[in-house]
């Protein structure tokens, strides 16, 4: 079996007998011509104005954002979308297992992972990039997803003045998104205590945006939360924005709409000394 790129981009899985039992198959991924930004969101109802406008102003703000959700819910499209707020100005690394993401800025450095060979050998993984990529002076990090023990790494840079980086992890909920990376710490062999584990992801993280994949084939942004710190052992959240649900039609759509939930996040303030214009009412439902 092997893992190849065409020219254009294009992923390609070749698999023979014995381990194709029927025969030689060819998988090819093609990614899209055009580049999705978030007008394309908006008019697919995959979001709301308000929290277009929000998650455009944690990006531009450098606020630290973790993308969550299931197999083929968008993660990376929206990765993809949000990376397009950071600042031409600034160096961007990308960190994937196959790259995917489509940056626009000048200054974008692209790194992938490596398998080993047929004899074990030569395999770079996420963790080592990530590691390298501390060393490049980066403005801001993007991980294509967070799967293992790199989280460690990434959250160490979050917490040391790499503000403003992206990543995504599979995870049905925010809250789930950060039960993950906690395991994540006990794969790389971490043994510090569960309350120091969770501090240091919640000064890490700032924003965790959910993503789903619902019965109608609409992928939406179901959720944006926000991490506001510790309560004893428990990481507390703030949900700022959601999908509410109210049904299903005679098509099969879902139904619902997007609402503000009322409350004003904590980084509002901050965001708006950095002369990002975030009115007061974008959190009004």
């Amino acid at each position: 079996m092997v893992d190849a790129r065409l020219a254009d981009g294009s992923r390609v899985n070749a698999i023979i007998p014995p381990l194709a039992i029927d025969g030689p198959s060819v998988s090819i991924r093609r990614f899209a011509v055009d580049r999705l930004v978030m007008d394309n969101l908006l008019s697919f109802g995959s979001i709301s104005p308000p929290m277009a406008k929000f998650i455009q102003a944690a990006v531009k703000g450098e606020l630290n954002v973790l993308i969550s959700g299931g197999t083929g819910s968008g993660k990376t499209t929206t990765l993809n979308i949000l990376s397009g707020f950071i600042p031409e100005t600034q160096r961007i690394i990308t960190i994937e297992d196959s790259a995917e993401l489509q940056l626009q800025q000048p200054h974008v450095i692209r790194l992938e992972t490596r398998p080993s060979n047929l004899e074990g050998k030569g395999e770079i993984t996420q963790r080592e990039l990530v590691k390298n990529a501390l060393r490049m002076r980066p403005d801001r990090i993007v991980v294509g997803e967070v799967r293992g023990s790199e989280a460690v790494d990434m959250l160490s840079a979050m917490n040391t003045g790499h503000d403003g980086s992206l990543a995504t992890i599979h995870a049905n909920t925010p809250r789930d998104a950060l039960s993950r990376i906690e395991n994540m710490f006990a794969m790389a062999g971490w043994t510090i205590s569960t309350k120091n584990l969770r501090s240091q992801i919640a000064s890490a993280i700032h924003i965790v945006v959910q993503m789903e994949r619902q019965e109608d084939g609409k992928r939406r942004m179901t959720s944006i939360q926000e991490i506001n710190g510790m309560e004893g052992e428990i990481i507390t959240m703030s949900e700022i924005f959601r999908f509410v649900r109210t049904g299903v039609n005679d098509k099969g759509d879902v139904l619902g709409r997007y609402m503000a939930t009322g409350i004003i996040p904590e980084c509002h303030d901050a965001l708006v000394k950095r002369g990002i214009d975030l009115p007061i009412d974008t959190f009004n439902d």
